[in-house]
């Protein structure tokens, strides 16, 4: 978002002249991070770098694109449902690549529960994205899919936030350069744990993006997953815990390999399974 937007244009305010694309990209994501964790865990397990990835639920396909631009043999394959995010994808971070890196990338419109793509050597699961598949069976047979799909020494990283501010109704502010991102747990039912959430966007004239996204998730525990992962016939599964920050307590962006973790009121993990 350029300092344009921080101003009034011929009466619009802040809210309709942003893209919430952008806004999201700009407050929920980190490419190069999350490229460099799939990178340095890829080789340390490994012992090589990997050349051929697949980012599931991709969106507008933003960490794809990251993957593409750090090697000149990186391929990447990117599946979503929704057309209208690929679209916006394509048109803002496919096309802002080279036409050689736009090559070595392909976008589709498909489930991932049946999507068809070549052997792949990483899965990506980030966002708390597989949360959408809201029964034991439909992440089972996702899981499947991904076992299937992977190379033999393939590797699928996803992620997990849980604690016991996580089936909490509540909303959550950060201010960011030009506006504040707002999380917001809007429902909660324990019986099927399943959850609604909200990004909402607000700017300094005082305008809003309501709703910008919002998610009918379940909320899935790290037992569960990892009995999946297991069923799917992932041999070795590691959970990669965030540490937090020794004055505020807060995550910190870096995440450590471990064997239990701490019952804190929220928390955020990698989880990385090994074929």
């Amino acid at each position: 978002m350029g300092k344009s937007t921080l101003k009034t244009n011929k009466g619009k305010t802040l809210a309709q002249q942003a893209d919430r694309h952008v806004l999201y990209q700009l407050s929920v994501q980190c490419p190069e991070a999350e490229i460099d964790f799939v990178d340095e865990q890829f080789e340390k397990i490994r012992g090589r770098k990997a050349s051929v990835l697949r980012e599931d639920f991709c969106g507008t396909a933003y960490t794809a694109c990251e993957w593409i631009k750090r090697r000149k043999t990186n391929k990447a394959f990117g599946i979503d449902l929704d057309g209208e995010v690929l679209e916006w994808g394509r048109k803002n971070n496919v096309k802002s690549l080279n036409k050689e890196q736009q090559s070595r990338i392909s976008l589709m419109k498909a489930n991932v529960l049946d999507a068809e793509t070549p052997e792949v050597e990483a899965v990506l699961a980030m966002n708390f994205s597989y949360w959408i598949l809201l029964t034991r069976d439909n992440v089972q047979n996702y899981f499947n899919r991904v076992h299937e799909v992977l190379a033999d020494d393939g590797l699928f990283f996803l992620d997990c936030y849980g604690g016991y501010e996580a089936p909490k109704e509540i909303k959550e502010k950060r201010k960011l350069n030009g506006f504040t991102y707002i999380w917001h747990q809007a429902d909660f039912d324990p019986i099927s744990s399943e959850m609604k959430c909200n990004i909402h966007f607000k700017f300094p004239d005082k305008s809003q993006i309501k709703k910008a996204f919002s998610y009918h998730w379940r909320l899935w525990t790290l037992p569960e997953v990892r009995e999946m992962l297991e069923a799917a016939g992932f041999k070795k599964i590691s959970i990669h815990w965030e540490q937090a920050d020794e004055e505020t307590g807060e995550g910190n962006g870096e995440f450590k390999v471990v064997e239990r973790g701490s019952a804190d009121p929220g928390w955020v993990s990698y989880i990385v399974a090994e074929k």
